[in-house]
């Protein structure tokens, strides 16, 4: 048994914690055993805000697909990043004998949903800015965490700063959609950070991409040019790291739609005279 769940139950043996309290907190200390190889945290989304991705690399294709299946039977979906081809087959039979609905990204990300599952609606706008083409797949992987975290996601592509008037219609789309944070995705130098959070009032996440030429290319360039920023309120994140990046703007922007929340419901909230 594992030991907060030990933990909690000796707590209410002692009577220092009520049933109904116990009720309430045991979805968030709830953990899946698959196999020896794998303690799945399943109520990571209610106790953090942030669901569980699945990494893909390092696991057999037959562990991969155990958990995969524990998440969708359990929680009604899977999340994963950086998936081959050989595990995404894998899966992708697995769903269609199974009924379930499958979600491909173009580098790798991927979502396995039971047959009627919907996420919760109930966070803000995050949006979501490409220096290149070359950097969607990550880009992708933002999208996944912050939508299944109750964000609405809005995404431009093919934006970055050899061709800077491409960025004028993108960021007037984000600010009509009134977006409450805004991930820049960027290899190469990565600049395109820095002007992105140089021209918007709200919190800006780098996302350094591992694309470039030579000394530098693997995203250490684009790394050091966004920490080194002279732009105040961009925050960043490792290289390539698109669920990283994903789960720090679901949660700005679900603390922001729950205080404009609070705020309408003061508001409507007639004062006595």
């Amino acid at each position: 048994m594992d030991e907060p769940l030990r933990t909690l139950l000796e707590e209410v043996a002692a009577g220092r914690v009520a049933v109904e309290d116990a009720l309430e907190r045991w979805p968030q200390l709830a953990v899946a055993h698959v196999g020896e190889f794998a303690r799945l945290d399943m109520g990571r989304l209610q106790r953090k805000g942030v669901p569980e991705v699945i990494y893909g690399p390092g696991k057999t294709p037959e562990q991969f697909l155990a958990i995969v299946q524990a998440f969708v039977r359990e929680r009604g979906v899977a999340l994963a990043s950086r998936v081959d081809a050989v595990r995404r087959t894998l899966v992708t039979d697995w769903a269609e004998s199974a009924c379930a609905r499958v979600w491909e990204g173009v580098g790798g990300a991927l979502e396995v949903s039971a047959e009627g599952y919907r996420p919760q609606e109930d966070g803000g706008v995050v949006g979501i800015l490409t220096a290149g083409t070359s950097d969607i797949p990550v880009a992708e992987e933002v999208s996944l965490v912050a939508r299944h975290m109750g964000c609405r996601v809005t995404a431009a592509y093919d934006v970055g700063v050899a061709g800077v008037h491409r960025l004028l219609e993108p960021l007037t789309e984000l600010a009509r959609a009134e977006a409450d944070v805004v991930v820049v995705v960027a290899g190469m130098e990565g600049a395109l950070a820095s002007v992105v959070a140089g021209l918007v009032s709200v919190p800006v996440v780098g996302v350094p991409v591992s694309s470039g030429y030579g000394a530098g290319g693997a995203g250490k360039a684009a790394l050091y040019s966004m920490l080194q920023t002279c732009t105040p309120g961009l925050v960043v994140v490792n290289i390539d790291n698109g669920v990283g990046a994903g789960a720090a703007a679901g949660l700005i922007a679900r603390r922001v739609a729950l205080w404009r929340e609070e705020a309408a419901q003061a508001h409507a909230t007639p004062t006595a005279e």
